[in-house]
């Protein structure tokens, strides 16, 4: 593929996430197109191509993989389903992107990595938060020394509220909202590696799923192989809006992410000073998000490597896991207890 190519995307997924990035493809990249959009509920896949102008819409996801027009996919499906896309779609030859996690198991992740290398195609996980300015300047001033050796780091993510529970599945917390946060201190803690992990968590906003499984609130502790210690919050409601910060203090300094404003703007008045804050990751992320797509669209165009890589997300997940069994245990858990 030379890089005057425009890349013909497939959209594995319908949903919130995967409608989001369809538009991307569709309307903000101007080195892709949308080929195709997927999804196995009845009319959704006819639905959104026809809302983007996609070329086609399946609801038999395999039909992609021989499709011609097709030279990469973004996977937007269930989280359970994603190591079994990215196989899939790395032996038809397909370029693949796909959302967080890129598997819920070790085994699983380390067969999607193994059929991305085998076919000699891109693979790239979606996490937004590397391409968000904020981290981005952070990062910079990390790899230029600026802040020193990390000693503390601190990673948050809370969510607007308003999920229904019956949809949320054990550990969803750890696999699903805080590997952005296990993710985003790998990134700010450059060559350093977890060693061990201890979390706290609990159901304080839907009490009643406690029984089933669901944990909605969560503290992790994650020691890394440099001395330095970081600790990732989560919680599913906020009542103010969404919130996603991250900070690390170093030898040198500290360094802040994320104030979660809407604009710039606040109004004082008898009530006091006032700001509007975000409400939902698309509008917090909207740059992040068509950044990350930007990227691996570059990537399967020029053949160049992946920003964010199966052995990133493989990563995250083993401090995902480690954090899972560290409440069921009630003990710190080291990492490598799970890579067994």
């Amino acid at each position: 593929m030379t890089q005057a190519t425009q890349v013909g995307v497939a959209l594995i997924g319908s949903g919130r996430m995967g409608a989001f990035h369809g538009e991307t493809v569709a309307l903000r990249l101007p080195h892709a197109r949308l080929a195709a959009v997927a999804d196995p509920a009845p009319g959704a896949a006819d639905r959104l191509a026809g809302a983007l102008g996609a070329d086609r819409a399946y609801t038999d996801v395999a039909r992609v993989w021989a499709d011609p027009a097709v030279d990469a996919v973004v996977i937007a499906a269930p989280a359970r389903s994603h190591a079994d896309l990215v196989a899939a779609a790395a032996a038809a030859g397909k370029g693949v992107f796909c959302e967080k996690p890129m598997a819920v198991t070790l085994a699983d992740a380390d067969r999607a990595i193994d059929a991305a290398r085998a076919a000699g195609v891109v693979l790239q996980v979606g996490f937004n938060r590397r391409f968000a300015a904020d981290w981005r300047a952070a990062r910079a001033l990390l790899d230029a020394g600026t802040v020193g050796t990390p000693r503390l780091l601190r990673s948050l993510t809370r969510d607007p509220g308003g999920f229904d529970p019956s949809r949320v599945l054990p550990d969803t917390i750890f696999l699903e909202t805080l590997i952005h946060d296990f993710d985003t201190l790998r990134f700010l803690n450059p060559g350093a590696e977890p060693v061990e992990v201890f979390a706290a968590a609990d159901a304080l906003v839907e009490p009643g799923w406690r029984d089933r499984g669901l944990l909605d609130t969560a503290v992790v502790t994650v020691r890394f192989d440099n001395g330095a210690t970081a600790v990732a919050e989560a919680c599913f409601e906020a009542a103010y809006g969404y919130d996603v910060r991250g900070e690390v203090l170093g030898s040198g300094g500290m360094v802040t992410m994320g104030e979660g404003r809407r604009s710039g703007m606040a109004f004082s008045g008898a009530a006091g000073r006032l700001v509007e804050t975000v409400r939902g990751d698309q509008e917090l992320f909207r740059d992040a998000y068509t950044a990350e797509l930007a990227a691996f669209v570059d990537a399967v165009r020029t053949g160049g490597p992946a920003p964010v890589t199966g052995e990133d997300a493989r990563a995250a997940l083993a401090i995902a896991l480690a954090a899972a069994e560290s409440v069921r245990a009630g003990r710190p858990v080291r990492i490598d207890e799970v890579q067994k």
